[in-house]
């Protein structure tokens, strides 16, 4: 035990732990953003997602890149470009993926203005890039200060985190190559499932 919890207040303190803590502050805020825009646009505030915990792995992803591209630091016209172009090419690069391994759309802007196979349209493309400013100019700073205000609980509370997203990770892709498998043998037998 004693092991355990001096590897995990070294990796909680390590870069890598640091960034595994935005990565999953990010993913849950994303989940919590889509339900906020699903119970304004349609009414109700969970909508299936990908996995099955409350994490949107985009919304985690994205942040992340930007930092590791170093944009804070970059002119304010790549900050801009960068802040507009890797959040949309998370979007497309995941959404492409998805419907690669599963066989499944979780989104499909076919029917919007200025799309790219499905995957990103100009108008959520317009919407990541406000995202994008407003976490890495107003949320960061405060989730870098809460990050040093937390990191001896964090020490805590990353191997717990870490088993519950690699699980529902590891969940959500033995549900979801299931469902992606079935649909495939009914149009093959001419049944359905």
């Amino acid at each position: 035990m004693t092991g355990l919890l001096s590897w995990s207040r070294e990796a909680a303190h390590s870069v890598p732990g640091e960034y595994f803590y935005y990565f999953i502050v990010y993913s849950i805020l994303g989940w919590f953003i889509e339900g906020l825009y699903n119970w304004y646009s349609i009414g109700t505030f969970r909508k299936e997602g990908l996995m099955k915990g409350p994490y949107k792995p985009m919304y985690g992803f994205a942040p992340l890149l930007l930092l590791a591209l170093g944009v804070t630091a970059m002119p304010l016209p790549l900050f801009l470009a960068a802040t507009f172009v890797v959040p949309s090419a998370v979007e497309y690069a995941t959404g492409a993926l998805l419907k690669l391994l599963f066989r499944r759309r979780w989104w499909d802007y076919s029917g919007q203005a200025y799309q790219l196979g499905g995957h990103i349209c100009l108008q959520f493309s317009l919407y990541w890039w406000g995202l994008s400013v407003v976490c890495l100019v107003a949320v960061h700073p405060l989730m870098t200060r809460l990050y040093s205000l937390t990191a001896d609980i964090w020490s805590v509370l990353l191997p717990m985190a870490v088993l519950g997203f690699a699980a529902d990770l590891a969940l959500t892709f033995l549900i979801r190559r299931r469902e992606a498998v079935l649909p495939a043998l009914g149009d093959e037998t001419g049944g359905t499932y």
